[in-house]
């Protein structure tokens, strides 16, 4: 008896098909409502605000933190939306599988905010435990509540730990860079 599967020509005339309906989608359902210029507002007001305060002379330090940090959200939430943990009625950019404005924004200048501004690790880690209890008993909630963000098999609290963690391994990876860099 023969195993029976899809073959990849089948996977990709199913996957160019989906493609296909979620432009549709998008160009009807998604651009420019409401939440799709609240996203183009996330994605590029913190980024202004944050370059007139940051410290320009640690810019570097700063920016591998934030470069790093952006790195492992977006594998993270790839994961999340391909493991259908979450998911994202609407999009800024059709073409971006995740929600950019906030993995690419705002999550990502708050975290570069806290990482300028609070130095020792007790400090970091009790700012980034605040800011993740914002970020998850607060955002988190009007994001789905705007229906910008979905839980599909995700409950609120499984973010909290997971954002202080991402914060405090990046920080730990900065600092080790750092050290090599200095030696």
């Amino acid at each position: 008896m023969k195993a029976t599967y899809p073959s990849y020509g089948e996977i990709q005339k199913i996957e160019n098909k989906l493609a296909d309906m979620k432009n549709e989608y998008w160009l009807h359902h998604d651009l420019f409502t409401f939440q799709w210029w609240l996203l183009l507002i996330i994605f590029i007001l913190p980024w202004i605000v944050w370059w007139r305060y940051v410290d320009k002379n640690r810019l570097k330090e700063i920016v591998l933190f934030g470069c790093l940090l952006m790195h492992l959200v977006g594998l993270l939430d790839d994961i999340g939306v391909t493991a259908h943990l979450w998911s994202y009625p609407y999009k800024l950019v059709q073409a971006i599988p995740r929600l950019a404005p906030i993995d690419y924004g705002i999550l990502i200048v708050a975290h570069m905010t806290v990482y300028q501004f609070f130095g020792k690790w007790k400090s970091f880690i009790i700012v980034n435990l605040v800011m993740a209890t914002i970020f998850t008993f607060i955002f988190e909630p009007f994001t789905v509540w705007i229906d910008i963000y979905k839980l599909d098999n995700w409950k609120y609290i499984y973010s909290l730990p997971i954002y202080v963690a991402k914060a405090v391994f990046v920080k730990w990876l900065v600092q080790r860079i750092n050290l090599i860099n200095k030696s």
